[in-house]
Formats: structure tokens, sequence, C-alpha cells
């Protein structure tokens, strides 16, 4: 389904890009699947013994599977996460986000309105970034604070994915099932962020910063997992810090990491590595992953 969006995407402009691209990287909103609804079946009527009790009552029926379709994806049944599972959640995971914009509902147009609005806005800004406003050398040679600004990504990105790693095999040394738990299902999104990026990536085909003077065109050369579109180190840090934030609700907590999420999305554009719709539209599917991630899987409370 997903490389249907992106083949029709070809013969879109930005502005389509930009709403499709969006529509496409939305996390499912909590509901149970259409053939989770269909399996439900309607109780016993309460009708009091008349004729009609033993027929099937078929409003009743589509009342309950209306109601279940509401059901909270944190308050539905599912396996634990441990290694062994680990495999069938991302496989899980995986469909839902290609089935993800079947569940948009009118609530969520409160902050995708805004998303794509803000994408939208960045999409017609970022060549002029790119070549007014983020350091850079006349011969593209990476100037010192391009340099700088990877090298701190890089750092970033590795702790995002070195502290759930490790708060796995501390939490499983040391029988602390909430820090096992929190590690592994940093990890799973993680995982699910990877998976996404490169699919997105190998279907957008985006030149990066560097090239063509900053252009951003969509579609052309073979840029491959190279492409600008979307930002890894964004998934990777946002899709982390997302379990890690809900998992680890202080204050001082959430502002520390997401903070540092921050400042990898940032320093993929001051590097030179990523236009600004590219980690804007990366920490948004991050975040949604992750948060996903979290309310479907989670077990110790």
């Amino acid at each position: 389904m997903r490389l249907y969006l992106f083949h029709f995407l070809t013969s879109c402009d930005r502005g389509a890009i930009v709403l499709f691209l969006t529509a496409a990287l939305l996390l499912p909103t909590g509901t149970v699947c259409a053939q989770e609804v269909a399996g439900i079946r309607s109780g016993p009527s309460r009708s009091g013994g008349t004729a009609f009790s033993d027929l099937p009552d078929a409003p009743r029926a589509a009342m309950a599977a209306r109601e279940t379709s509401e059901i909270p994806i944190e308050d539905k049944p599912h396996s634990e996460a441990t290694v062994l599972n680990f495999p069938k959640h991302v496989l899980l995971d995986m469909g839902h986000i290609v089935i993800s914009p079947v569940y948009i509902r009118g609530g969520d147009l409160k902050w995708l309105l805004p998303l794509a609005g803000a994408s939208a806005a960045a999409f017609a800004t970022d060549s002029h970034t790119m070549l007014e406003v983020v350091s850079r050398s006349p011969t593209l040679d990476l100037t010192s604070l391009n340099k700088t600004s990877i090298n701190v990504s890089d750092g970033l990105r590795a702790g995002f994915i070195a502290a759930p790693a490790g708060m796995f095999v501390v939490g499983h040394l040391t029988h602390n099932d909430h820090a096992r738990e929190s590690g592994l299902l940093g990890v799973e999104a993680i995982t699910d962020a990877y998976i996404v990026g490169e699919i997105v990536k190998l279907s957008s085909y985006r030149e990066r910063p560097l090239t063509d003077n900053a252009q951003g065109e969509f579609f052309i050369g073979k840029t491959g997992t190279n492409g600008s579109f979307i930002s890894g180190h964004a998934l990777t840090a946002w899709s982390s810090a997302a379990v890690l934030a809900a998992e680890y609700k202080s204050p001082w907590a959430q502002v520390g990491i997401y903070s540092l999420a921050g400042g990898v999305s940032l320093t993929r554009v001051m590097g030179q590595q990523h236009f600004p719709s590219d980690v804007l539209i990366g920490s948004a599917a991050g975040w949604l992953i992750g948060h996903y991630v979290y309310r479907a899987h989670r077990h110790v409370h």
C-alpha cells in the first residue's frame, strides 16, 4: 500500500507531498482494526423472552462493534514485551503503520493540520534556509560548524540507541521489570523507525542539501538509502525519546530527553545533512512511532 502511495506522489507537487507523506506516517490512534471488529459477536438478547428473543440482534451487534472499535489501544489485550515476542511485535507494528491513515479521525486535525502547515512552510523555505541561513562553504566543503554539528548529531543518536539497550541489559540482570521493558520497547521503537525511514528514503529519492545548490528535489538521481527525506537521525532519536519520556514522567526527565532529541534534529540541519522539512517530519514520525509502541506493548506500570 505504501509503495502505491509513493508511486502516486510522483505526479504531485510539493504541497500534495506534504499532506500525503504526513498522513502516511501517522500512527494508529488506538482503535481496534476492522478484522478484530468483525470478529465481535453480540451477547444474548435481553428482550424478556418474546418470540424473537432467539433471533440475532443486528443493531446491538453493530453498537457493540462501534463501542469496541473505540477501545484505547493500551486497554486492549496484548502479549508481553519479551525478546521472543520482539519479531512478532515489529511485524504487527509495521502492519499498523501501513494502514494507519485509515484511522485518522476529526479529532486528529487539531495537530495534523498545524503539522501539515509547518511542513508546507518548511518545504517552501528549505532552499533559502540552507543557502542563506545555515553555515555553508562556497566550495561545498563542510565548515568547522558543519563538521561539529554532524559529530554532535551522531553522538546524540548513539546515546538514544545505547540508552534503551543498556536499560534492557541492566533491567534483565537486576530483575528490574520496569527498566527491562522500557529498554526493550525503546529498541522496538528504534527498529520500527529504522524500517520506516529506509522505506521512505527509497521511495522519495530526495537530494541532499549539498547537491544541486540545495534544491532538494524529489524523485531525482540515485540517492537510495542516502536520500535526504526523511532524517533517519531524527526518526531514531524521537522514537527512543518518546518511549523513555513516557516511561519516566518526571518533568526534569521530560525536559532533558526532549531537549536532547531536539538537539539531534537541529544539528542535522546545521551540519548541512538535511533540510528543515526532513527533520520536522522525521521528528514527528519518530515521536508517533515511539508513542504508539509504548501504548500498544507496555505491561509494567
